[in-house]
């Protein structure tokens, strides 16, 4: 099944020149199955770009997906239109009394402060709150990873000597995980970040578990036993040429950049890098989707209990780790 984009959203026409099909709207109305709602809270400057990469990786599932766009009323975006934002996106009070089967935060650029520093740090909150209750399962990538781990655990960030920046090897840590499913012992994932977490902090949550982990970037995917939360440290999303992207923006600004680690080949930026990650972040999206659609119930009102059950049996399942 396609995903179901609103009308006029630039993410479509791309997609559609890649040949990944989109629903128009009127069409999917008329379709007698229901759909799984998801909702992308979209922190990044760079919006229309990150909404065109998470719809393509959640184009790759055979399920229908409806998404509807949040963003954070406590900042104001200057890198999108107001036209765009008044257009596509809602303000987290048009969400508030919503259920979802699925919520995904994306990174933001403000690693480098402490998270109560964040403008919208008491705004993102509420909406992690909101969503421990009125979403069955929550995605959380890059800073919203860490974010989420230190508003949800009290798990810190430490910051790097210097920025985390290439493609790295993850070594999977448990293949008989619903979410990694059908992954290699070994998967690439993009990095493009300033902190890491405190592992010695993620330790101590028996109901945290490590799914994937780099040799020198740490923590890559993180869960908890139900997938109520899953956390993200690094960018599957990115498209080929994002960290290359990078790389040049800082280069042309005259501001230190190394080049990214494991990306360009014979690291010369010239060379078109190659895609080495694709496969692995389209599994982990259809997974997520799938677990979401055989588990969440067809009611979106009942979302509320059936999340409170998985989170009774997720923590007696800790508890029984912990012993």
């Amino acid at each position: 099944m396609p995903i179901n984009i609103p009308d006029g959203l630039p993410a479509k026409t791309i997609l559609q020149q890649e040949r990944i099909f989109a629903l128009e709207e009127d069409v999917a109305s008329h379709q007698r199955i229901r759909p799984l709602r998801v909702a992308i809270l979209n922190l990044m400057p760079t919006k229309v770009e990150t909404e065109t990469q998470i719809l393509r990786l959640i184009s790759k599932s055979p399920l229908q997906v409806s998404c509807d766009f949040m963003r954070v009323s406590s900042h104001e975006s200057k890198n999108t239109s107001a036209d765009h934002l008044v257009k596509f996106y809602d303000t987290f009070d048009a969400y508030r009394d919503e259920n979802y089967d699925g919520l995904i935060v994306t990174g933001a650029p403000v690693e480098h402060l402490p998270f109560d520093d964040v403008d919208y740090w008491d705004e993102l909150c509420e909406i992690f709150d909101w969503s421990q209750e009125h979403v069955f399962s929550t995605m959380f990538l890059c800073w919203g990873a860490m974010a989420g781990l230190y508003h949800f655990y009290g798990i810190h960030k430490k910051l790097l000597p210097a920025k985390l920046f290439g493609v790295f090897p993850q070594r999977l840590c448990d293949e008989y995980s619903f979410l990694t499913n059908g992954f290699d012992e070994m998967h690439n994932m993009p990095h493009s970040r300033h902190a890491m977490l405190d592992a010695a902090e993620l330790a101590q949550h028996p109901e945290l578990k490590v799914l994937s982990e780099g040799f020198s970037s740490g923590p890559a995917l993180i869960a908890t036993h139900d997938f109520h939360e899953i956390y993200v440290t690094g960018h599957f999303e990115y498209g080929r040429d994002t960290l290359a992207d990078e790389y040049w923006r800082d280069f042309h600004k005259g501001l230190p950049i190394r080049l990214p680690e494991n990306y360009f080949p014979d690291n010369n930026p010239e060379n078109q890098p190659i895609f080495t990650w694709r496969s692995h972040a389209n599994l982990l999206y259809r997974n997520w989707l799938n677990w979401v659609y055989q588990m969440t119930p067809y009611e979106l009102d009942e979302i509320p209990q059936a999340v409170a059950a998985l989170r009774a049996d997720a923590w007696a399942l800790a508890n029984k780790f912990q012993r």
